[in-house]
């Protein structure tokens, strides 16, 4: 059985898009980790100096609470960015707005949704290890339930985005661990939203806001709908196949009792 020549080359041209964008994007934070290494040497020079108390001056940026309105604004950021790829990544699967997002189109859209809310979930821990008004250390942003701060809602942060970096990873890796594997991993997203949103419920300083509450509800509500549709979907869908097999099965012992009547 020969393979067709034009699907070999679109599966390799795919791949080969896929490795140029993951190399671009290693270059991009190469890049910028660069210049900002560049931009603290600057900082160390008589001038650097000079221009570091005029920014601090600008943007209060030696304030105490300035990196924690940092780490604030970006935790809630990749929340609402990860809320938005599960959102977009269910309605793919269910097919709930079809044929308005099909196409190749929707599954960069999402890749990228999920990239991005990663990284700022990284800004939110990075800033965090910086923060003079709460400081983490290393172990505490990296080990689950060990920190002094509300330790069991941030080890459910801290789990749900390994969860969610698992889920990104095998993404790159489907091919090859399989479709089984790949669909099996994928749902646990679900449970990594869950924890992230309990995180940012009862372990965020905003949460005692109207709008963030108010935020946390939609977005939950909107999860739990999709979450509710895609099974109910995906129920039908097996009843279908079962029905389809039933019948199949039941006209193939008919054929055979036919073609035994006409023998004999």
């Amino acid at each position: 059985m020969s393979m067709n020549p034009s699907v070999n080359k679109s599966s390799e041209e795919a791949l080969l898009d896929r490795i140029i964008r993951g190399l671009f994007l290693v270059a991009l934070f190469l890049f910028f980790s660069a210049l900002m290494m560049g931009f603290v040497l600057i900082l160390q020079t008589p001038a650097g100096s000079s221009a570091s108390q005029a920014i601090n001056s600008l943007f209060a940026l030696d304030s105490v609470q300035m990196w924690w309105y940092v780490t604030r604004a970006a935790g809630l950021t990749g929340y609402f960015l990860l809320w938005l790829s599960m959102a977009w990544g269910l309605a793919i699967a269910n097919k709930i707005l079809s044929p308005a997002i099909e196409g190749s189109f929707t599954y960069d859209f999402h890749e990228f949704l999920s990239l991005l809310g990663i990284g700022f979930v990284l800004l939110h821990v990075v800033v965090l290890l910086y923060d003079r008004f709460l400081p983490f250390s290393v172990p505490e942003v990296i080990i689950p339930f060990i920190d002094t701060y509300r330790p069991f809602w941030v080890g459910l942060g801290i789990i749900g985005f390994y969860l969610f970096l698992l889920v990104t990873i095998t993404f790159y890796m489907r091919k090859t661990i399989g479709p089984k594997a790949f669909r099996s991993i994928h749902a646990l997203s679900l449970v990594g939203y869950l924890g992230a949103t309990l995180h940012g419920l009862f372990a965020g300083t905003d949460s005692a806001l109207g709008m963030t509450k108010l935020l946390y509800a939609i977005t939950f509500i909107v999860i739990v709908f999709l979450t509710a549709y895609w099974l109910v979907i995906l129920g039908m869908n097996k009843q279908e196949k079962a029905a389809v097999t039933a019948k199949a099965a039941a006209a193939k012992r008919q054929a055979e009792r036919l073609r035994l009547n006409q023998r004999y």
